[in-house]
């Protein structure tokens, strides 16, 4: 059967609806002009798959609908993947840094939940991360709380990537980790 000419269209609005877009949020900015002021707004998105890939963008608009379309293709366009331990949580503590802004997450254990507040919390649910503590450490401002959370993720690895680095099987580090932290008993 051959493809009617809305065929790809349709294909391009069901890859869509795999992703879940958060709007972390919304900024009435004003620039002044001869005449007055004029005013537009930035958005700020987070786009998750909730398997592990998310993103994020900003766009600026005269109108929010506009702004926020901006802001959800850049996102769309800057998706990295995050290893999950178990599809849960992460496999490591981690520190992230931008700006003024500091983030803390750490990997947690089952029914913790998403301990987090604000933009991060948005991060992890469109990431789909169940169990995660994290602390702003920084500034309150969204764009660099965000900002410090993806550099905070892109620097979690997975075992099976470090071993591969190191040429090493997995179960030498995993090995190695258990028998450096002493056993609670």
């Amino acid at each position: 059967m051959a493809r009617q000419r809305g065929d790809d269209r349709n294909d391009r609005d069901r890859g869509e609806s795999e992703f879940m877009d958060r709007l972390v949020s919304i900024n009435r900015v004003a620039k002044v002009v001869k005449g007055g002021r004029r005013f537009g707004f930035s958005a700020l998105v987070v786009v998750g798959d909730g398997k592990g890939r998310v993103g994020y963008g900003s766009g600026k608009a005269r109108e929010v609908p506009e702004a926020v379309r901006k802001a959800t293709e850049a996102a769309k366009k800057g998706l990295i993947r995050v290893p999950l331990r178990q599809g849960r949580t992460l496999h490591h503590d981690t520190i992230g840094h931008f700006g003024a802004g500091r983030v803390l997450l750490r990997s947690a254990p089952p029914g913790t939940g998403v301990i987090a507040g604000g933009p991060m919390r948005m991060v992890f649910e469109a990431l789909g991360i169940g169990d995660v503590v994290a602390k702003s450490l920084g500034t309150s401002n969204p764009h660099n709380m965000v900002k410090a959370t993806f550099a905070a993720l892109t620097t979690v690895a997975s075992p099976r990537a470090v071993a591969a680095k190191r040429g090493k099987k997995v179960s030498d580090l995993i090995g190695r980790r258990e028998a450096i932290e002493p056993k609670a008993e």
